[in-house]
């Protein structure tokens, strides 16, 4: 399971990075890096959750500018890695119960909050391609998980 989840992780790292190149090339359009950064925001936010820590300060719409997602791409992915590095078999299947946003109190097992954060990379991500056609990218990278292990 660890495994799995750190290869994923490897994944979402690599197509972020693709699809950053391509918003250097386009010129940044605003929405692109508004979608990019809030990859990066949500993805502070579930780990803050899933290790307990106080998250006062994070954000999932956080107002980055294009410059410094490299970093924080590069950043989050260690942490993810440190964090998943150090779980048992037995803690993807434990309860973490967190608060939304919204104030509203839920309880999901790690692996379903993991299996989430890559879903919602990949979900934003084909809107930041959306973006960056609009901006005359011609040609998207593939990012499918499949082109990845390939």
């Amino acid at each position: 399971m660890k495994t799995h989840f750190i290869n994923l992780f490897n994944y979402d790292l690599h197509s972020n990075l693709q699809m950053l190149d391509l918003l250097f090339q386009s010129n940044e359009p605003d929405k692109a890096v508004k979608l990019t950064a809030h990859i990066l925001g949500a993805q502070q936010v579930w780990l803050s959750r899933c290790r307990k820590d106080d998250a006062a300060g994070l954000t999932v719409w956080p107002d980055w500018q294009a410059v410094q997602l490299k970093y924080i791409m590069e950043e989050n992915h260690t942490q993810w890695i440190n964090y998943i590095e150090n779980l048992s078999t037995e803690d993807f299947e434990k309860p973490i119960t967190y608060t939304t946003t919204k104030g509203v109190q839920y309880t999901n097992k790690l692996i379903d909050i993991l299996t989430h954060v890559i879903n919602h990379g990949t979900h934003h991500r084909a809107q930041v391609g959306q973006e960056l056609k609009k901006a005359g990218i011609k040609e998207l990278p593939s990012t499918d998980y499949i082109f990845y292990t390939r």
